[in-house]
């Protein structure tokens, strides 16, 4: 039996499956190296019902994760994973590869998530090249909710934002100057408050504002990120995963055409290829 998992920051998604059938399918709280340590992984894998009866029979876990790109890291993972999963041998990479297995397979191809943080690069069909880039919530995550969230909330407390969109928003949320720096800076994982606000940013994405936002994020994801590797991959398409990217991708595409690049797969959850994929593998 095989369980992949692909964590973002908010939620963490499990499939388990054996012999090319789906056993299991369920989200869990998203699993960070950056926010949990190894006690707190496995005590969230010790309150999940499914895992306990299956632990035993799991055999291969392939984790992907926000966060797990670092060796460091990654071995928080390992270490949890190895002690919850006493007979399973565990495989521990960062959310970008997942994607360039989900999007591209074993074919090279340019790489980008765009959910509630953001990240690219290069993979040459093996694995994702390193790249400076993956600096999270604070220094980057340019274009994603993370970003746009922070970008509602500069604009919603200095009244930038358009009078129509903050009497929406004081309905929608009962929030004021004190409460978001509150939650922003007192927060022990502010990213999942700043990016909280995706549901009012879809329920709202056809006003103006909205529009120049999210293209505005697109845009300085290919400015920062991806005009470096054309010089190098001048042919590669553009993949992406994450919800952002799905959701808007009309606009995803359009801004991607401006800088003369061509859009490939783009996939909201990557779990369903990454499960096909390792099914494929473990065959």
């Amino acid at each position: 039996m095989i369980a992949v998992v692909f964590s973002g920051s908010r939620l963490a998604d499990w499939r388990l499956a054996e012999k090319g059938k789906v056993l299991a399918g369920f989200k869990t709280v998203g699993i960070n190296p950056h926010h949990n340590d190894e006690t707190k992984i496995e005590q969230l894998l010790n309150k999940n019902n499914t895992l306990i009866n299956y632990a035993e029979k799991i055999k291969r876990i392939y984790f992907f994760g926000a966060g797990a790109s670092s060796k460091d890291n990654a071995e928080i993972v390992s270490k949890a994973f190895n002690s919850f999963f006493r007979f399973g041998k565990v495989y521990v990479a960062h959310d970008l590869k997942a994607a360039a297995l989900a999007t591209c397979g074993d074919h090279a191809g340019l790489v980008g998530i765009i959910g509630s943080g953001s990240n690219a690069g290069y993979f040459n069909g093996r694995r994702v090249l390193p790249n400076n880039y993956g600096l999270g919530y604070i220094l980057a995550d340019e274009g994603s909710a993370n970003w746009l969230g922070r970008n509602l909330l500069q604009d919603y407390i200095t009244k930038l934002m358009p009078a129509d969109l903050i009497a929406s928003f004081d309905e929608k949320y009962s929030l004021d100057r004190k409460l978001i720096l509150e939650k922003v800076y007192r927060h022990p994982n502010p990213i999942l408050f700043l990016s909280s606000f995706s549901e009012f940013i879809f329920e709202n994405r056809e006003h103006e504002y909205f529009q120049n936002l999210i293209k505005s994020g697109f845009n300085l994801m290919f400015t920062k990120y991806f005009l470096p590797f054309k010089q190098k991959h001048p042919d590669l398409s553009v993949n992406f995963t994450g919800s952002v990217a799905y959701d808007y991708q009309e606009w995803l595409k359009e801004v991607a055409e401006s800088h003369d690049f061509k859009v490939g797969a783009v996939i909201r959850e990557p779990i369903h290829n990454l499960l096909n994929y390792y099914l494929n593998k473990n065959k």
